[in-house]
């Protein structure tokens, strides 16, 4: 029988543990379970909004403006740790009275205290 050294097995088991065998891909997408009560989503969701309407109200200072998004909820979350931690956000909110869904990315670097709005876009097919 063959010996076969321990720095191999211990390589086939580091890349298969990374390539998601037995568990969760590493870096990969989470679902976040508990969206509707947890706080820290639906503060990052109403951040996305207010983010959004100030980048809005900037770039159309002069026309005046169609108004802007009021935040309702989060309804779905995914984290996926990066250089911090990033959240995909599916953010529900109103707009002159009309209901809309967008589609949300925003990293949280807790050791910075910061948070950076990616993107926030409506809600397209998946």
């Amino acid at each position: 029988m063959m010996k076969v050294p321990i720095l191999a097995l211990l390589i086939c088991l580091l890349f298969a543990l990374s390539n998601g065998y037995g568990g969760t891909k590493v870096g990969g997408r989470q679902q976040i379970e508990d969206v509707k009560t947890n706080k820290e989503v639906q503060n990052l969701g109403r951040f996305s909004v207010a983010e959004y309407n100030r980048r809005q109200q900037k770039s159309h200072q002069s026309n005046g403006g169609g108004g802007g998004l009021q935040f309702l909820e989060v309804v779905e979350a995914q984290s996926q740790v990066v250089s911090g931690i990033k959240y995909y956000l599916k953010v529900s909110a109103v707009r002159n009275g009309a209901h809309m869904l967008f589609d949300s990315e925003v990293v949280v670097k807790p050791w910075l205290h910061s948070k950076q709005l990616l993107n926030f876009a409506p809600h397209g097919p998946n």
